[in-house]
C-alpha cells in the first residue's frame, strides 16, 4: 500500500473551549498551511459566560501530558515542535524531559505565563520554569508585550527600540532568534514585531486593524511559523509569512457572543484566492 508523505508539526499545548485560541487554533493553523498536526493538551482553559468572560483553569496531570507525549512521538517521526500554554511548573517539568529525550529540528516557544484562571504567583514560578526549561531549547521564541517585558525583566517596552532590547535580552537566555511582537499595545498606526537573531534585528510591520486584542492571534503566529519550518522553510521566511497570516486572520476575524472577537485562520487562504 502506497502512503501520502505528509510534513508533519508536533504542538504541546492547552485547550480552549471556545476555539479560538491554544491547541485548537494551532491545529487549524497547520492544517491551512499544508501540515499534519499532532497535539498533546497540557490544561483545560475555557470563558465563563456567567462571570464577564473570566477564566477557568484545569490543569492536566503531569503523568498524563506525559503519555501523550510518548504515544505522540511514538507514532510519528516528529521534529518540528511547537510549546503553547503549559501552565504549571510540573508541566513545564516534564514537557522539557519529553524535549530533551529527542533530536529536533525546531522547537518554537510561545511563552504563555499565565492566564486569568490561576493565581497571580503563578506567573512568576511559570516564569522561572520556562527560563531554565525550555527556553535555552526553542529555535525561536515569541513573546507578546507583557512577556517580554517578564522575560527581559523590564518595566516598560514603550517604543520598537525597547522591543528591539527586550529581544536581545531574551535572546541571551540561549533561544537562537527571538520574535517579540508589539501588536496593538504598542503605540503607533502599524502592529510592529521584531526579529533578532543574535545579530540582525529585522523589523516586520503591517498596519494595525482595529485597535483590540483579536483571541487566537499570539497562537496563530507561533502555529504558522512552526508550519513552515516543518516545511523546510527558514527562520525569517518562516516568521514573514506567518505575519501575513495572522494579519489576514485578523482582518477576516470571527465575531461571537464573546466580549472579543477570534482569529479565523481560513482567512489568509480565502484571501489569495479571491
Amino acid at each position: 500500500m502506497e502512503y501520502t508523505v505528509v510534513d508533519l508539526a508536533y504542538v504541546i499545548a492547552g485547550s480552549e473551549a471556545t476555539g479560538g485560541a491554544g491547541l485548537q487554533a494551532d491545529l487549524k493553523t497547520f492544517q491551512e498551511l499544508g501540515v499534519y498536526g499532532v497535539g498533546t493538551t497540557t490544561c483545560i482553559v475555557s470563558f465563563d459566560p456567567r462571570n464577564d468572560w473570566s477564566h477557568r483553569f484545569v490543569p492536566i496531570a503531569p503523568e498524563v501530558v506525559a503519555d501523550q507525549i510518548e504515544a505522540a512521538t511514538a507514532a510519528h517521526d516528529l521534529d518540528v515542535v511547537k510549546i503553547g500554554m503549559l501552565g504549571t511548573p510540573a508541566t513545564i517539568d516534564v514537557v522539557a524531559e519529553g524535549l530533551r529525550g529527542r533530536s529536533w529540528r525546531h522547537v518554537v516557544l510561545d511563552p504563555v505565563l499565565i492566564c486569568k484562571g490561576q493565581e497571580p504567583g503563578a506567573a512568576l514560578d511559570t516564569d522561572n520554569a520556562l527560563r531554565e526549561s525550555v527556553l535555552p531549547l526553542a529555535t525561536v521564541v515569541t513573546p507578546n508585550l507583557f512577556e517580554a517585558r517578564t522575560l527581559a525583566g523590564m518595566d516598560r517596552i514603550d517604543t520598537v527600540d525597547d522591543l528591539v532590547e527586550a529581544a536581545r535580552r531574551i535572546h541571551a537566555l540561549g533561544p537562537r532568534y527571538v520574535l517579540a511582537k508589539g501588536g496593538v499595545e504598542l503605540a503607533g498606526d502599524d502592529a510592529v514585531d521584531v526579529l533578532f537573531d543574535g545579530e540582525e534585528v529585522t523589523v516586520l510591520s503591517a498596519p494595525k486593524v482595529g485597535r483590540e486584542r483579536v483571541s487566537g492571534a499570539g497562537c496563530t503566529l507561533a502555529a504558522a511559523v512552526t508550519a513552515e519550518l516543518a516545511k523546510g522553510a527558514d527562520v525569517p521566511a518562516a516568521v514573514a509569512l506567518a505575519k501575513d497570516f495572522v494579519t489576514a486572520g485578523i482582518e477576516g476575524r470571527v465575531g461571537a457572543h464573546t466580549p472579543f472577537d477570534t482569529v479565523w485562520q481560513g482567512a489568509y487562504a480565502a484571501s489569495r484566492t479571491s
